[in-house]
């Protein structure tokens, strides 16, 4: 097939650190051109996933994100470059609601935010012409009045990820500052524990600045330090060498990728059962899920799980592979009418 993938236009494609969605959009491209497949990719100018580009894109620009104008320019120039591919896989917040996509050319498009009421409005009234997929069952029984063409979670490339020992001797954070991912719960939860902690995590706006000088710095000590935004093989060298993931979430994540990142490299994840944790983390084989009261007396237990299981569930469940596979599925079906 000749599949169309639009990204969102402010972090490359893929990301030099963090950016979920750009990720993902990556190993599809890169997993559908393995297929045998001919890719065409919308995404920032300065992006280097190594198929086929849309020209006439702008560089990346993180201080854009979320802005109108930037997406819609973008989304005009993806689907006038998009005539003669055979479906287009939008992962943008605006292309469903764009016209002016080629006729008669089906359009898939990846929910990766939560259905908040106005995502719920625009995309239920894009449905009739737009096939929406959510990225977890929690994900998509919160959908109201949007049809849910189909489930597919997320997926890595696990070949890029070594199996670490989990003997560094601290837990470790992964993810945005922000109050929500549960940041300064983590810390607390550490410190209750008796353990040291790694906090690694994005904090590029004003907002999570605020929030770490407010509710974070105060609880650091020597052994609960912030290590800044980690990417690539820091990342998971700092993973496999963590003897947990905490992830105390506060809200209904769609996916929790630092999850299964955390799994593919051996380490078990303590956490808040929100959103699609229970469906990541086997409560008792890969990790522990309870309320955050609970869970310094759990994060004391992660010897008692096997490394090895937890590697072997993102093998089962969550590769890049599987992914690749249960895009084509749903692709091949809209394809064929």
């Amino acid at each position: 097939m000749r599949i169309g993938l639009v990204a969102p236009p402010w972090v490359p494609v893929p990301p030099p650190a963090y950016g979920g969605t750009e990720e993902v959009v990556d190993l599809l491209a890169r997993g559908l051109r393995a297929e045998g497949h001919e890719v065409l990719l919308a995404a920032s100018a300065d992006s280097t996933c190594p198929v086929a580009r849309v020209d006439g894109t702008q560089p990346s620009d993180p201080g854009l994100t979320n802005d109108a104008t930037s997406l819609a320019a973008h989304v005009v120039t993806a689907y006038a470059a998009m005539d003669g591919v055979e479906l287009v896989h939008d992962h943008t917040v605006a292309g469903p609601l764009y016209r002016g996509r080629p006729p008669r050319t089906p359009v898939v498009v990846t929910q990766h935010n939560a259905f908040s009421p106005d995502a719920i409005t625009a995309l239920a009234a894009a449905a009739a012409d737009t096939a929406v997929v959510a990225i977890s069952h929690d994900h998509a029984a919160r959908a109201g009045d949007v049809p849910i063409a189909r489930v597919i979670h997320h997926g890595l490339d696990l070949d890029r990820i070594p199996v670490g020992d989990g003997r560094g001797g601290y837990a470790m954070f992964l993810g945005r500052m922000n109050p929500d991912k549960g940041a300064a719960d983590a810390v607390r939860i550490a410190r209750a524990a008796g353990v040291p902690l790694r906090l690694a995590a994005k904090m590029r706006t004003r907002d999570e600045h605020d929030y770490f000088e407010a509710e974070v710095r105060p609880l650091l000590t020597r052994e609960h330090e912030y290590v800044g935004e980690v990417s690539g093989t820091e990342k998971l060298r700092l993973l496999g060498d963590a003897m947990a993931l905490l992830n105390p979430i506060r809200w209904a994540e769609p996916f929790g990728l630092a999850m299964v990142e955390s799994l593919a490299t051996g380490t078990p994840v303590v956490g808040t059962p929100n959103g699609s944790a229970p469906e990541i983390v086997d409560h008792g084989a890969t990790g522990f899920l309870a309320e955050a009261g609970d869970l310094p007396s759990l994060l004391a237990r992660v010897a008692e799980l096997d490394r090895a299981a937890c590697r072997r569930a993102t093998e089962e469940r969550f590769s890049a592979a599987r992914m690749v596979r249960d895009h084509l599925a749903l692709y091949r079906t809209l394809v064929g009418g």
